[in-house]
């Protein structure tokens, strides 16, 4: 049995992990598990990842959970080329730096503003008020003044002159907001540049393969969605933005 992935593509750890193995020329089985129809919960999806959540891993009987843990594994195994988690001590330190931060950071306010503008007034039927979106967009427009200034600063990515898994994994996040009508690069000249030179890293064609569905996010409809996980959804969402 090979390497297979457990990955919903709506999910912007999922996506990085798909690029980053198919970029690679990784074989690996893509095993769909679709979140809005509560694939995630069922037992047989339970013996890969206990903690019930995507992506995850399998590797034989070996399992794995986490994005990054399993971003890592893969680059360890199939000794994938340097500059992806460079051997050079201080630019894999800026790689670690910005996985380090991203999580609370990009990570969580992007996903805010996603759940604020399109999940949440599809599941509950009413848009939220303008100021909490208004303050969504002010948390986000925060760290990605941080993010340009911090860690890209004037480098074509964010450990010098070549792409890294933190380039890769930046980017994905970055297009969740975009996925909910949010054109985060329109007025960031720098921000948009770096976001050519990555698609341009990893192939095009496969940037825009990968974030099909989330670009179309807005297509999503109320009967998508396993019935037994609206209100699940529902109050899970309500917790995240309250």
């Amino acid at each position: 049995m090979g390497l297979e992935l457990y990955l919903d593509l709506l999910s912007q750890p999922c996506r990085a992990l798909y690029i980053f193995a198919r970029s690679n020329n990784i074989p690996f089985e893509f095993k769909q598990v679709e979140l809005m129809k509560g694939q995630h919960k069922t037992e047989e999806f339970q013996k890969v990842n206990m903690l019930m959540k995507v992506p995850a891993m399998r590797d034989g009987s070996f399992t794995l959970a986490e994005s990054i843990a399993i971003l890592l594994y893969m680059v360890r195994k199939f000794k994938t080329p340097d500059h992806w988690y460079p051997s050079d001590l201080q630019k894999r330190a800026r790689v670690d730096e910005y996985l380090s931060w991203q999580h609370i950071s990009i990570r969580g306010k992007g996903s805010k503003l996603f759940l604020m503008k399109l999940l949440l007034p599809l599941l509950t039927g009413q848009p939220l008020p303008p100021e909490k979106l208004e303050g969504a967009t002010e948390e986000l427009n925060a760290v990605l003044k941080q993010f340009e200034e911090t860690f890209l600063q004037d480098k074509p990515f964010i450990a010098g002159s070549e792409i890294s898994l933190a380039d890769l994994v930046a980017l994905v996040e970055l297009m969740q907001p975009v996925g909910s009508g949010y054109d985060l690069f329109e007025e960031r000249p720098k921000l948009a540049a770096w976001r050519r030179r990555v698609e341009e890293a990893v192939g095009k064609q496969l940037f825009q393969e990968a974030h099909e569905g989330i670009l179309n996010a807005k297509n999503l409809t109320v009967d998508m969605i396993a019935p037994e996980m609206l209100e699940q959804f529902k109050q899970h969402l309500l917790k995240q933005v309250a």
